[in-house]
């Protein structure tokens, strides 16, 4: 391995690159961008031979790789913020196709007010759209994700495309060094990519065909499978990973001091480095508390949640996202996760960083406070103190 002093696109471009991709539709956005520039510059001077293909949209992105996939290649995109709202229609049509894209999202603030900074509000608007979603929280992770989402996706048993997210700016443009794997160990770890499902001179087959109202929910069913079986492929992919390369990950979710936590903090990405931070800070003082990181969001980790939480006294949710009108999208998950194990503990909601405000250690630790005294509530950060809206 050799080590790289990178941002986190710039890892995740390495990556995807370890990844041998055969097509790369390209339509910069910020703050995406360095990563197709990247990619473009290793196929340039020929350490990476693929097709790049610059077009003139994000729609025409998913499309393009929609394409490359259905004749059986390894496809490759990314996007942002309004860059993915505009390949909404593309991303059901790649999920129900059973195309295993891989593509990373930047996640950036959705407009209006128009904001190029990151909250995560595009990426979890689309939940419901059949792909896996994952959230990394350093640039390790970022690469790491890259080359372990190709095998998550082509998995036989999964079939399904795979949107790797990565917090805008926060982590995206951070540096930080990075282990990079040789050739020869991802190869080991990543075969060429196989499949049946694509078209064929030899063996003719129908690929996006439409279906009516009696066939409609047997396809549908099968994708829901598809998501369902990623679950131990993550699992496999993981095992395999932590062989060849030495790095563990914790599937699913990751648990930070939760095992004997009696309140716990549930967030997404890059915010999870602080919260550790303010974990370790208050553990010194003898207080008992503990993150859970959700490093996946679809398959949705039903069951380690409910395990991380059956013995807390109360959890919060941190977000930085809002599904107007209600509560923040992570939030409704989790508690849907503790209503199936039959759960019952206080726990509150907390919006923070939308359109990339900061979110600090101070406002963390109150968060921990607020559990402590048996708060509960829906409330935001960062606009003169945190309110709900009874």
């Amino acid at each position: 391995m050799a080590k790289k002093f990178l941002s986190g696109n710039e890892a995740f471009a390495y990556g995807v690159s370890l990844a041998r991709p055969q097509v790369i539709s390209a339509y910069p956005i910020t703050p995406q961008t360095i990563v197709v520039e990247k990619l473009s510059e290793f196929v340039e001077d020929g350490s990476l031979k693929a097709e790049f293909i610059h077009v003139e949209s994000e729609h025409s992105a998913l499309s393009c790789a929609m394409g490359a996939s259905s004749v059986g290649a390894r496809a490759f995109t990314a996007t942002s913020s309004q860059g993915l709202l505009y390949m909404a229609e593309c991303l059901t049509y790649a999920a129900g196709g059973r195309f295993p894209i891989v593509m990373m999202n930047a996640n950036r603030s959705t407009a209006l007010p128009w904001n190029i900074y990151g909250d995560q509000r595009d990426s979890l608007s689309q939940l419901d759209s059949g792909w896996i979603q994952a959230y990394a929280e350093n640039a390790q992770e970022a690469l790491d994700l890259a080359l372990m989402s190709f095998y998550i996706a082509e998995h036989k048993r999964v079939s399904t495309p795979f949107m790797a997210n990565l917090d805008g700016f926060v982590l995206t443009h951070t540096y930080e060094v990075v282990d990079i794997p040789t050739q020869d160990k991802a190869d080991e770890f990543l075969p060429g990519y196989e499949t049946e499902n694509k078209l064929d001179l030899e063996n003719p087959r129908n690929l996006a065909f439409s279906a009516g109202p009696e066939h409609n929910t047997v396809f549908k069913y099968k994708e829901h499978l598809g998501l369902l079986n990623s679950k131990k492929a993550i699992e496999e992919a993981e095992a395999k990973f932590s062989k060849i390369f030495g790095r563990q990950y914790s599937g699913l979710v990751e648990k930070y001091k939760t095992d004997d936590a009696e309140y716990i903090l549930i967030t997404v990405g890059s915010i999870s480095g602080l919260v550790k931070e303010v974990v370790d800070g208050l553990r010194a003082s003898g207080r008992k508390v503990g993150l859970l990181r959700l490093r996946y969001l679809r398959p949705l980790p039903n069951e380690e949640i409910a395990d991380a939480l059956k013995g807390a006294k109360a959890a919060a949710v941190l977000e930085k996202d809002i599904s107007f009108g209600n509560e923040g999208t992570v939030y409704t998950n989790v508690n849907s996760a503790l209503h199936k194990a039959k759960i019952n503990i206080p726990n509150s909601n907390y919006i923070g960083g939308l359109g990339g405000k900061n979110i600090s250690a101070e406002e963390i630790k109150s968060i921990f406070d607020d559990m402590e005294k048996g708060k509960s509530a829906v409330k935001f950060l960062g606009i003169g103190g945190a309110f709900d809206g009874n």
